[in-house]
């Protein structure tokens, strides 16, 4: 009987220490991850002299001077302006693009169908600087260096692959029947996706979108690359605080700390959206 008892006890001490275990490891990942956010705050609102203390200043009293000169050095609310623009008419753009690829791909498929899919998915591993040459010179024979509009089309095809690949996955997920019935019923193609397709696909296309959104915003490379000072975007405003002179740590991090913040709010408030859209649109 002893034996028994002491068996049982073993039992269940295993999965206490498993669940410790762990719990330990969620919140070591979890402050892992969050610390340099946390310490972008700190700085942020510190003076110069404060964020370059060695050791380093936990306690003290918050400034809003770095917050001031990044507003009075740089024009923040062009920059912002700038993100706002490029990210939302990109989206919208390679939604526009997008849906009609996928529709057709799911309820028109070819023989090559599976292969076109996995070509455009393949583009997505070309480092972007390899076609940084190119782009530029069309960019620039066009007259569109340093334009809202060269950095709307970029983002949109870049980001055009994934849209199609999430669209696709989700409208799999919608029964032909239904299309077929409404063709019976005289509905035209127009029609048919306007009243058939896109109630059914409204939240594949909002979660595809917002996801698209949040990559559109925090793409730095074709924003460095492509545009200054009057189409930059939040990534051009951070990038501007790294001089000869030396990094401005505190005045880096309030310009860091204004280029993320409205994207994290955003991202709060339709986390569900996103989770949705990479679980079922990326991974599924």
């Amino acid at each position: 009987m002893n034996r028994t008892m002491g068996t049982t006890r073993r039992r269940s001490c295993r999965p206490l220490g498993m669940l410790a275990l762990r719990t330990t490891a969620a919140w070591g990942a979890a402050l892992l991850l969050f610390f340099p956010l946390g310490w972008l705050l700190l700085t942020a609102f510190k003076t110069e002299l404060q964020a370059i203390s060695v050791p380093p200043l936990l306690w003290f009293r918050p400034t809003l001077e770095s917050l001031y000169a990044v507003q009075e050095r740089s024009d923040y609310l062009l920059y912002a302006r700038n993100s706002v623009v490029t990210s939302v008419l990109s989206t919208l753009l390679g939604l526009v693009l997008a849906a009609p690829a996928a529709y057709a791909m799911v309820f028109f498929k070819v023989r090559h169908t599976r292969d076109i899919l996995m070509w455009m998915l393949s583009t997505k591993m070309m480092p972007a600087v390899g076609a940084l040459v190119p782009v530029y010179v069309l960019a620039q024979k066009s007259q569109l260096l340093d334009t809202q509009l060269v950095l709307i089309i970029v983002f949109a095809l870049s980001n055009l692959p994934i849209m199609v690949w999430m669209l696709y996955t989700h409208f799999k997920d919608i029964p032909h029947e239904i299309l077929e019935a409404a063709r019976m019923d005289g509905a035209t193609l127009w029609q048919e996706l306007r009243l058939v397709l896109l109630p059914l696909g409204m939240g594949a296309l909002a979660s595809t979108g917002l996801l698209c959104l949040v990559l559109s915003w925090n793409e730095a490379f074709w924003s460095l690359n492509l545009s200054a000072a009057k189409a930059g975007t939040l990534a051009t405003l951070i990038a501007s605080y790294s001089s000869p002179e030396g990094l401005f740590w505190a005045k880096l991090s309030a310009a860091s700390l204004m280029a993320i913040a409205p994207i994290v709010v955003f991202g709060w408030f339709s986390q569900k959206q996103l989770v949705q859209g990479l679980t079922f649109g990326a991974v599924k």
